[in-house]
């Protein structure tokens, strides 16, 4: 019998039998307003805080609330079975952990603590570039459970290839590239703080580890982190790449390659012409751009443009479980979960990713099965409503 993630309810009920409940809301949404309140500004605002006046963070979580979800009744979904192949990998459920860096600035466990978090319950975590922990770690901590790695696609071909080298033997399996990121945004709420992490040595574990960056510096990172941080910025992006470029990402990654960042539907074919395997339709939570398209609004033409040729994923803005049924039947395959997981390690460590994952899964499932559909395959356009903007 296929694992019912809906379980986690009865889980819970039956655990407030004894006067317990659980630590954090089951409600998703609600865990920014609580990291707000435990957590110092410069943290919070990092990890909620968008690009211009927020307007496009918002557009991506009011395109996802225009989808509505019509069920359907009378069909047999005693049994459920919410595993899929995504990129020639089996997974328990379309549900894979967003990268996001400096995640030690809400957790000192870091990436290690959502690492095992995602390996307990078979998820794949993509572990950012600009990871607080290095890869390696994170690797050793996850066992064998799915991994992916993000890159950020910065100046030094020399750094990246080294990057390449160490995720594979870490056993990384699939290469996610972010493309929206050759420089940051305008991001008010970093701005009025001050705020960067990078200046301080945080979400730079990778590079101060990796022996191409080190030969880059005149003196090692523990004689001198300020000449360290400065190496870093001036690689960190790099807003020269092209299309042709990614042939230079194929000759040294010889797994998956997915374009993460992917909203125009020509860009999503020449993805494909470029022979690259997925693209993940995603505004970067709306970190990016202010004013872009909601990441939902761009998918379906994305899905249709490419949805022969490529394996399309989604984010931005997915906080619950009907956001996961309504991406699916807006094209993708899987979905990428990002600021929920955080929010959740900030509050509550491992335990608190752990807690958002089972949510997640749960609601999806339940969806699922109130909508009619015994497995995610069966999800599709048809099944939504879209009320006007």
């Amino acid at each position: 019998m296929a694992k019912h993630w809906a379980d986690f309810q009865y889980e819970i009920y039956l655990n407030g039998m004894t006067g317990a409940v659980p630590r954090l809301p089951t409600d998703l949404t609600r865990l920014e307003e609580l990291a707000e309140l435990r957590l110092g500004p410069g943290p919070a605002g990092y990890v909620a805080g968008s690009a211009g006046d927020g307007s496009t963070a918002r557009a991506n979580r009011a395109a996802l609330a225009r989808h509505r979800i019509v069920p359907r009744m009378l069909r047999d979904v005693h049994e459920r079975d919410l595993s899929v192949e995504v990129l020639g990998r089996p997974l328990p459920a379309p549900l894979a952990l967003a990268p996001v860096g400096t995640v030690s600035i809400m957790h000192p466990d870091a990436e290690s603590a959502v690492a095992r978090a995602a390996a307990a319950h078979g998820v794949p975590y993509v572990l950012s570039s600009a990871s607080s922990t290095p890869m390696e770690q994170v690797a050793e901590a996850m066992g064998d459970a799915e991994r992916w790695f993000q890159l950020y696609w910065g100046k030094d071909p020399e750094v990246t290839r080294s990057f390449l080298a160490r995720a594979k033997d870490a056993g990384y399996t699939v290469l996610v590239v972010t493309l929206d990121t050759p420089m940051l945004a305008w991001r008010p709420r970093d701005l009025d703080q001050a705020y960067l992490p990078f200046l301080h040595g945080v979400g730079t574990a990778n590079y101060f580890t990796d022996p191409a960056f080190r030969a880059g510096l005149a003196k090692p990172v523990h004689e001198d982190p300020t000449a360290a941080v400065r190496h870093f910025l001036g690689l960190f992006g790099d807003a020269g790449h092209t299309w042709p470029d990614l042939a230079v990402l194929r000759e040294h990654w010889d797994g998956p390659i997915v374009l993460k960042g992917v909203l125009h539907p020509d860009d999503a074919r020449l993805a494909a012409d470029a022979g690259v395997d997925g693209v993940v339709v995603s505004n970067h939570g709306g970190r990016q751009v202010a004013g872009a398209v909601a990441a939902a609004d761009a998918l379906p033409r994305v899905a249709e443009a490419v949805g022969d040729r490529l394996t399309v994923l989604f984010d931005s803005g997915v906080r619950t479980g009907d956001d996961m049924f309504k991406a699916l039947a807006l094209g993708a395959r899987a979905v990428l979960l990002g600021r929920p997981y955080v929010y959740g390690l900030g509050l509550d460590g491992q335990a608190g990713v752990e807690h958002v994952i089972r949510c997640v899964l749960a609601e999806f499932d339940l969806t699922l099965a109130l909508s009619g559909h015994a497995t995610p395959a069966g999800i599709t356009a048809d099944d939504l409503l879209v009320l006007p903007a």
